[in-house]
């Protein structure tokens, strides 16, 4: 009976021991024979295979090390292939324990890295989500590991949410994969103070982020996080200069306001501006609710208690209809003298689009000013015609931009783009002051 066949047998029947002293003698005699190397790599796996739980992780490791010293060919993946799914198994396991030494999740990521694994294939991508599972919060292991795996190697099937066995569909891996790699780039504060920030690997990154958005417009997370790697990335003087353009398309959506109003922390106006124009926006209530609170702080720093109790009020039921919690700074306001005076509103729609008008100002203030003169207005439609020179005249939709014109009326608009008989898309629109 041939050496291989004899062990493969005791190795199946659960003979290892057996197995192993004649894999030993085997490699022995012919150190270099690739068979030789198969069999007793085999051997070291199921030994590994026997030792998956955390107590046993010494033993674990020192199985797999051994079967990496064998220098198996680059083309050797299956045993390395099936030697991931106990590593996963391993990994999974650790979890589960409240204190595990980074060490041990070190060694693991050491002996994977000088794998010989198929890639992409499940087994690879599976060992992603249990890694992103690991270390989603840790900035640094996360992008040394991400960077490692590589995004390339996503599957197919990869993309796609993915079914719990309750019916329940939770985000794909990739989205998630992208939205934790784009938050860990963010500018953080390290322990010393100092604020760490790797501007060219961000850099790098949203270009990465620009192929996940056009491929995949369905996902919003990394979009969000694009938006915030924008602005950190902006220049010093022009800060804005890299989130304008992402900003433009996506103008209706809620949170890019919320964004770029972190460009104005030392401008109150238009950080109230940016708020009002997310809270214009289309979203449901429970998005809103931090928005909210922000703009109330600013209202009752501007000592506009009626508008901050506005907004308080609508943050305490959604957060009661959704059994949140209420947050400290918003109970503190509430037990102040002011609060019990102040006289609540339906909403503060008023406010919002009157400062709405400096968020547009911000986000088209690369287009040029046009002076025009209202021609004729249809109250009913919201519509009015204009003329801005002998050539140039047409008609846009006011109503998102003014309550009443009156012919005559000087105006000051941005052009976005006109369209054929004469109608006019606009960026902002308002009254001419020096009229």
């Amino acid at each position: 009976m041939m050496p291989a066949k004899e062990i493969k047998e005791l190795r199946q029947s659960g003979k290892l021991k057996e197995a192993l002293e004649m894999a030993i003698a085997e490699l022995d005699s012919q150190p270099d024979n690739i068979w030789a190397k198969r069999n007793i790599a085999w051997v070291y796996y199921e030994f590994a295979k026997q030792n998956t739980l955390p107590e046993n992780f010494d033993v674990f490791s020192s199985y797999i090390s051994k079967i990496i010293e064998l220098a198996l060919p680059e083309d050797e993946k299956m045993i390395f292939d099936n030697l991931a799914w106990q590593i996963i198994k391993m990994g999974y396991a650790l979890l589960k324990i409240d204190k595990v030494g980074i060490e041990k999740y070190d060694a693991i990521i050491l002996h994977l890295k000088l794998f010989n694994l198929t890639k992409p294939s499940e087994t690879y991508s599976t060992l992603f989500k249990m890694f992103h599972k690991i270390f989603k919060e840790n900035p640094l292991k996360y992008i040394e590991l991400a960077d490692w795996w590589n995004f390339e190697n996503f599957r197919k099937e990869d993309y796609e949410k993915e079914r719990l066995p309750d019916g329940k569909s939770v985000m794909s891996i990739v989205e998630q994969a992208y939205t934790a790699y784009a938050r860990h780039l963010l500018p953080r504060q390290l322990p010393n103070g100092e604020t760490y920030f790797d501007i060219e690997k961000a850099t790098a990154f949203l270009l990465m982020l620009d192929k996940i958005e056009e491929t995949h417009p369905e996902y919003e997370y990394p979009s969000y996080f694009k938006a915030k790697l924008l602005l950190a990335t902006g220049e010093k003087d022009n800060i804005l200069s890299s989130f304008l353009p992402f900003a433009k398309k996506k103008r209706n959506v809620f949170w890019v306001w919320d964004v770029l109003s972190d460009a104005f922390v030392n401008d109150s106006e238009k950080e109230l501006a940016c708020y009002s124009k997310a809270l214009l926006c289309a979203a449901k209530e429970e998005m809103l609710v931090n928005v909210r609170q922000k703009i109330a702080s600013i209202f009752v720093k501007k000592e506009m208690w009626d508008e901050a109790k506005t907004e308080i009020l609508l943050i305490q039921k959604v957060r009661a209809e959704n059994n949140w919690s209420i947050p400290v700074e918003v109970t503190n306001w509430t037990i102040q003298p002011w609060f019990s005076s102040a006289k609540a509103k339906i909403d503060n729609k008023n406010i919002y689009r009157q400062y709405a008008i400096v968020a547009d100002e911000i986000l088209f203030n690369d287009i040029p000013e046009e002076t025009v003169i209202v021609t004729f207005v249809n109250s009913n439609r919201k519509i009015l015609n204009f003329t801005a020179s002998e050539n140039k005249f047409g008609f846009f939709k006011y109503d998102r931009f003014l309550r009443n014109v009156k012919i005559g009326e000087t105006l000051k608009i941005r052009v976005l783009k006109k369209e054929n008989k004469g109608l006019y898309h606009v960026a902002t629109v308002k009254k001419d002051e020096k009229q």
